[in-house]
């Protein structure tokens, strides 16, 4: 699975690293920064899950 970002609609709240480190951080302007391309089998639920926290949905799931 991948995740996409618009960093054009993220605001820089970091619930989707604060929910799933492992997959999101955030960069030196506090724009989310996807550590994985894919996201390997082991962190798709936390990948899901910090998506899922984004309140401007600036994240999506793609299979």
């Amino acid at each position: 699975m991948r995740i996409v970002a618009d960093t054009v609609r993220c605001e820089g709240h970091g619930l989707c690293a604060d929910t799933a480190p492992e997959v999101y951080d955030l960069d030196d302007e506090a724009l989310v920064v996807l550590l994985h391309d894919p996201v390997p089998a082991e962190l798709e639920r936390k990948a899901e899950a910090g998506a899922r926290v984004c309140p401007v949905a600036a994240l999506r799931v793609e299979a």
